[in-house]
């Protein structure tokens, strides 16, 4: 059976197809990106793929593919029309499955995100093709790459006041999508995928405190001004505003869940906030 994993070499791609390898023949691993060149060290079969092609460029990229791997594309506010293209060029191609990842509750969630997965659960489902829909809670890492910064400045800043976050490591989110897509059964199934424990933005800051030996209080902003203090640290203004309306979105409960499906596919708890942040640190 060859199985197929889109966007294989961006951060959750690798991880997928690392733990992959642990599981069946690299054989039978196709790596679709958008640059193969930058798949040479993955050590499985490189295709190009990229979703500025026609329809038909990426059908033959998926030419004798079973199973695909459809992870989200990174280009917010285009991602439907590329997942459109994808799962036209599948369904020309005669992919058996798609097992694609979404956001946490996509169906309900405020966030500015879920729209895109929503249209392409839609698409998904109206295409006929055997599905597996994963909605991925937040990573981690979302959290984590702002570490370095609040131990530098002395507090942790966001927008999520008590809010309770159900993020875990991305190579959880990997190994399930993994697992889910070597095996058979789980077609037709939605999972909500979440960490074991939750946590807020404050127990973040004491866990950096006491792995760190400093004190890095967690400092809460209203919404605007935490999107200035992104802006002025670099990150361009639209996005800088996103992630501020998405941690305010955590505030009211849009990144928690209480379901164990992540540990449960995984066949182990989730990696722990502590182990989260040494690894950042």
């Amino acid at each position: 059976m060859s199985l197929a994993i889109t966007g294989a070499t961006g951060q959750l791609g690798r991880l997928v197809i690392a733990d992959l390898k642990t599981r069946v023949p690299a054989g039978q691993i196709v790596a679709l990106a958008r640059s193969p060149a930058k798949a040479a060290d993955l050590g499985v079969e490189a295709r190009a793929f990229d979703y500025d092609s026609d329809v038909g460029t990426l059908a033959a990229a998926l030419a004798g593919v079973d199973k695909l791997l459809l992870i989200s594309g990174s280009e917010v506010g285009q991602r439907t029309a590329q997942h459109r293209k994808a799962i036209e060029a599948a369904k020309a191609a005669g992919v058996r499955e798609i097992v694609y990842t979404s956001l946490l509750h996509a169906d309900t969630s405020p966030l500015s995100l879920a729209r895109e997965h929503v249209e392409t659960e839609a698409l998904l489902k109206a295409s006929g093709i055997p599905h597996v829909i994963l909605r991925n809670g937040w990573y981690g890492e979302n959290y984590a790459g702002s570490i370095a910064a609040a131990v530098q400045h002395g507090a942790l800043i966001g927008a999520a006041g008590a809010g309770r976050i159900s993020a875990a490591a991305r190579k959880d989110y990997a190994t399930a999508a993994s697992v889910v897509l070597s095996n058979q059964g789980h077609a037709g199934k939605t999972y909500e995928l979440a960490a074991d424990q939750a946590f807020t933005l404050a127990d973040l800051a004491a866990e950096i405190s006491a792995q760190t030996g400093k004190d890095v209080p967690y400092k809460h902003l209203s919404e605007g001004d935490y999107a200035a203090a992104l802006a002025g640290a670099g990150i361009p203004a639209d996005f800088a505003a996103m992630i501020a309306g998405w941690d305010v979105g955590a505030s009211n409960g849009a990144l928690y869940a209480e379901d164990k499906s992540l540990s449960t596919l995984i066949g182990r708890p989730t990696t722990p906030l502590r182990e989260i942040v040494k690894a950042a640190l």
